[in-house]
């Protein structure tokens, strides 16, 4: 029989860790630590979900060797550690936080290698092979050997920046999000020189969703809870009064506007008001949230009043598209 104990890694510190929780939180999904001590926790909503906390490599090798079942971890090392055996399987790759990309960066004083041509040719001037520190070795050697640009990399635990200044490295390959702290160290990023962009990512073991049906609903549900909250987040309700002679009628004016819509259609009802014979009917539509200010232009002029705008915590499909994309996958 599957073992109904299913587990889901998370971040273990730092803000990887604070915005995992949140957003399983904004998703209705919120953890319970029993112990901030202690790297185990419980979520309410799935009982049968054990949650615990690893650093984000060891998360990837977790879910990679099937100890756990479900892990959030940033796409950079999930391509680093993840293997070429398939035992992984992407769920969701675009969680919303976490966002920076694994960056080639040179020294400012190397005035003219601004891109990877450039790099080139400078490397080729060089007595040895260009020297790259970084923590990313699988991902680093990857990108050079496709570039055509010989090197050696070395390996480094401490801060990177300060390498080519002691010396003992050329340039590196690093994790960049602002910046700051490459100009604070007086180093540059490559224009063309992203190795790996990457944001938080929900993975998951491909055996334990082959074998478990337990795992395979789990999934199903974080990705249903997930993927309606995170379109959610996109859109606006909006609600208006307006007069017509119909719903029907009332549509006609609403489907000549492009922001008003709705999802499927406008919700059109009467209202009932103290006078007969107003024609008044309440119309709710579901917009875009950059779209706000036309959609509201728009409602008012074909007649639109009293208009009410307020947040949308879910849009549930009918199955979650990146659910139905896990199954095809595991038939593949």
């Amino acid at each position: 029989m599957p073992n109904p104990n299913i587990r889901l890694s998370l971040p273990s510190k730092g803000r990887l860790q604070d915005d995992s929780i949140e957003l399983l939180a904004e998703c209705g999904l919120p953890i319970q630590k029993l112990n901030p001590r202690q790297y185990q926790a419980k979520m309410p909503a799935l009982p049968e979900l054990t949650v615990l906390f690893q650093r984000p490599s060891d998360i990837v090798i977790s879910v990679r060797q099937g100890s756990v079942d479900f892990g959030i971890t940033g796409i950079d090392v999930l391509e680093e550690n993840r293997g070429d055996n398939g035992d992984i399987i992407v769920l969701h790759d675009a969680l919303g936080f976490g966002s920076c990309s694994l960056m080639l960066a040179v020294p400012e004083a190397w005035s003219d290698v601004t891109n990877i041509e450039s790099l080139k040719s400078y490397a080729a001037t060089l007595d040895q092979p260009l020297r790259v520190a970084t923590k990313f070795p699988v991902l680093t050697e990857r990108f050079l050997k496709q570039q055509n640009i010989p090197h050696t990399l070395i390996a480094a635990e401490g801060t990177l920046e300060t390498a080519p200044t002691i010396g003992y490295a050329d340039i590196i390959s690093d994790l960049v999000s602002s910046g700051q702290t490459l100009q604070d160290n007086r180093l540059r990023a490559l224009r063309d020189g992203v190795v790996q962009a990457s944001q938080a990512a929900l993975i998951a073991n491909r055996k334990s969703l082959e074998t478990n049906p337990s795992a395979l609903e789990t999934a199903r549900r974080l990705l249903e809870y997930i993927e309606a909250h995170m379109r959610a987040k996109e859109n606006l309700l909006v609600i208006a009064n307006m007069r017509g002679e119909s719903p029907e009628a009332i549509a006609s004016k609403l489907f000549n506007e492009t922001s008003v819509g709705g999802l499927q259609g406008p919700t059109i009802s009467p209202i009932i008001t103290r006078e007969s014979n107003q024609g008044w009917h309440s119309v709710t539509v579901v917009v875009r949230r950059d779209n706000l200010p036309r959609a509201i232009g728009e409602l008012r002029q074909v007649g639109g009043s009293g208009i009410i705008v307020s947040p949308v915590t879910y849009i549930f499909e009918e199955e979650p598209p990146r659910y139905t994309a896990m199954l095809a996958a595991l038939k593949g």
